[in-house]
């Protein structure tokens, strides 16, 4: 399996000819996050995650084209019938060939005075675990964990403990395009610090890096 990093917390994994896309949301090019893709995935309604011009584009443009989440993601493409469906907690789905198993309920907590809205994380190849904005920690091993590192509901200490109850063999960050150099750099240290206890590699990709799985 292919990952091709992408801005803020939009990935795309390529496997056997087919590509799956996470969350392209508002902050990044998700027209070309989307292009060639078979399906996509959102972990919630946030625009960051969730770009829903762009995903109807695309659900308009190519009528092989899939969008899997949760309902309140789903709510909004009515018109486009079974090529839409929901994504729940425990679900196992083959999705364009990639297994997909979904963890998770509810958005990390921003503050009391905000709503929570539904989350799901999504493992995929029993490999690599997209939280969404959360710290849901699956049931099954993970072999790659992708981080956030920077968010209104985000403390360092909270994300560092994650990793670590985590425990993947490696780590990618996400959620990164609110920062500047300078804060990438700080938030990439924390994100070793993470790791250090074990010593996995940890690293974060510059958008458009690909990496083999």
């Amino acid at each position: 399996m292919r990952l091709t990093k992408l801005g803020h917390s939009c990935v795309r994994l390529e496997k056997d000819g087919a590509v799956l896309v996470i969350d392209p949301g508002t902050f990044t090019d998700a027209a070309a996050a989307l292009a060639g893709a078979a399906a996509v995935l959102v972990t919630h309604e946030h625009p960051d995650h969730f770009d829903a011009d762009a995903i109807r584009a695309a659900l308009q443009a190519n009528p092989n084209l899939t969008l899997g989440a949760n309902p309140s993601v789903t709510a909004q493409f009515g018109e486009f019938g079974n090529r839409v469906y929901q994504t729940r907690h425990g679900d196992a789905l083959s999705v364009v060939g990639f297994s997909v198993h979904v963890y998770g309920v509810d958005h990390a907590l921003i503050h009391q005075d905000i709503p929570l809205v539904v989350n799901n994380g999504f493992l995929i190849e029993g490999e690599l675990f997209h939280p969404g904005d959360s710290y849901t920690i699956p049931a099954e091993p993970v072999g790659t964990l992708l981080v956030p590192i920077s968010a209104p509901w985000l403390k360092a200490g909270e994300m560092i403990d994650y990793f670590r109850a985590v425990a993947p063999a490696r780590g990618y960050a996400i959620h990164d395009a609110i920062l500047n150099d300078a804060g990438l750099a700080l938030m990439t240290r924390m994100l070793s610090v993470a790791a250090a206890p074990s010593g996995v590699p940890v690293a974060r990709l510059e958008p458009g890096t690909t990496v083999d799985l």
